[in-house]
């Protein structure tokens, strides 16, 4: 995708969409799940996993299998669970129904209604594991345990299934509106899908940012990952400018879907993170660059813009992971995705905290920031421009004093209009210290730069 033209542009009419998610953001949040990975030894008890997550926004989360000490320990909470079939049970549920009825009176029935088992994830990222028989037996499978399902009826009757792909499932995704599947797998998609529309199922999908940076390591390619002040790239085909890569990856999936037919079928996200350490060959693994995509993920979910193919709503999300998984095979990073570290402390702050939600401080925190957002002496007006285009486009941010004839207007100038932009996304995304980067093109003050009639939300603690 090439550059767009640059233009600064008023966000006002996005505006109710940001008012309405503040006014619903202040506890769990609906679209914000989390992947609980096992493949560690030493994770801490069940229980106290449980109350790390009734502390936090998150109200979701997956599981690889079944694990009953914490399906149990959260029981009566807010908190949704999906529970997975492992690979190697497959091909067993697909050949019988009675197994499928043993799987889900072991796996389902005991936890149900006390804990709000949502769906279940029959395998994983089978399609791209090249086991035609295993990929064949995948539909059946989840046929079998839905039917289970059904005749068991009461909370059991509610729950969904599905199966979790990567990326690899797409022949074709760049730019967004080319998205196509694999013709190998078309077959075997097509049955699916079809399935997932008819009992309301969701198609899950693993999209990752960061992977994409690692085949294109370039400084521009990151702040595209990383939700950060960039030029945009503009898909070709739609004339859409594409911010970030998480909304290009999600629409290049959804064109797939409308091209195969099935438009209709929701999308949510299995699995998205970022590392916070990695080996010498593993460019942008830190803990800087983690925090800035998983918080700016977080705002933009919040934000409930949606993507440019699925607006006003925001994309069901689990983030990967919970906990850092000691045991993973591979290189650094494979170990490196935990939010928390396994004495429940924060890995970093993702803005996760209940109550946290646009900026409002967990109990008995102070608010993590204020002040106001300015441009940084030295900052040059190419990145300023860039940064400008960038805060007035997001929703939430109100650039109309900055138009012609407004209070902002006067001085005309890039970095007077980039400052009372990124000011004005600071504030709306929360005043946390990261909502002020801009790569490193802004800074915090304490001196405020209203001037007149020009008035620049912020100050307080």
């Amino acid at each position: 995708m090439g550059a767009a033209a640059r233009k600064r542009k008023p966000a006002s009419s996005l505006l109710p969409i940001w008012l309405l998610c503040l006014a619903c953001a202040a506890s769990a949040q609906p679209y914000i799940g989390v992947n609980y990975g096992e493949v560690a030894d030493n994770l801490p008890p069940p229980e106290e996993t449980a109350r790390l997550l009734k502390s936090t926004a998150i109200s979701k989360v997956r599981l690889y299998g079944v694990d009953a000490g914490l399906i149990r320990a959260l029981a009566g909470s807010n908190i949704s669970v999906v529970v997975g079939v492992a690979n190697g049970d497959i091909p067993s549920l697909a050949a019988d129904l009675a197994a499928a009825s043993r799987w889900l009176a072991a796996n389902v029935l005991p936890f149900v209604p006390a804990t709000a088992i949502s769906a279940v994830a029959v395998g994983n990222e089978v399609l791209e594991s090249g086991d035609a028989s295993l990929a064949a037996a995948l539909l059946p499978a989840m046929q079998n345990l839905r039917a289970a399902a059904a005749a068991a009826g009461g909370a059991a009757a509610g729950v969904r299934f599905s199966t979790v792909n990567t990326m690899g499932v797409m022949a074709q995704s760049d730019p967004p509106s080319t998205g196509a599947f694999h013709p190998d797998i078309a077959p075997q998609l097509q049955g699916i899908l079809g399935f997932l529309s008819k009992t309301g199922s969701p198609f899950m999908i693993n999209p990752y940012p960061w992977f994409a940076y690692q085949s294109d390591p370039r400084p521009d390619t990151l702040a595209f990952c990383l939700f950060q002040p960039n030029a945009g790239r503009v898909d070709a085909g739609s004339k859409i400018k594409y911010t970030n890569m998480f909304d290009a990856q999600l629409d290049a999936v959804k064109s797939a879907m409308v091209r195969a037919g099935f438009g209709n079928v929701d999308i949510v996200v299995a699995e998205t993170g970022w590392p916070t350490r990695g080996d010498a060959g593993e460019p942008g693994a830190s803990v800087e660059n983690a925090r800035a995509y998983v918080s700016n993920l977080v705002a933009h979910l919040r934000s409930g813009a949606g993507t440019p193919l699925m607006p006003g709503k925001p994309v069901e999300t689990y983030l990967f992971a919970l906990y850092d998984e000691d045991l993973k095979p591979g290189p650094a990073s494979e170990r490196s995705f935990g939010l928390y570290h396994t004495d429940l402390s924060m890995a970093y702050d993702a803005g996760l905290a209940a109550g946290a939600a646009a900026g409002a401080p967990a109990a008995g925190q102070p608010r993590a920031g204020g002040g106001w957002c300015v441009a940084r002496n030295g900052a040059s007006d190419a990145e300023l421009q860039a940064d400008l285009d960038y805060a007035c486009a997001q929703v939430g941010v109100d650039c109309g004093a900055i138009q012609p004839g407004g209070a902002c207007f006067e001085p005309n100038t890039v970095r007077a209009h980039a400052t009372y932009a990124m000011n004005q996304l600071y504030q709306a995304a929360g005043r946390h210290p990261w909502n002020c980067d801009f790569r490193a093109s802004a800074t915090l003050t304490s001196d405020n730069p209203s001037y007149g009639a020009c008035v620049y939300t912020g100050g307080g603690q």
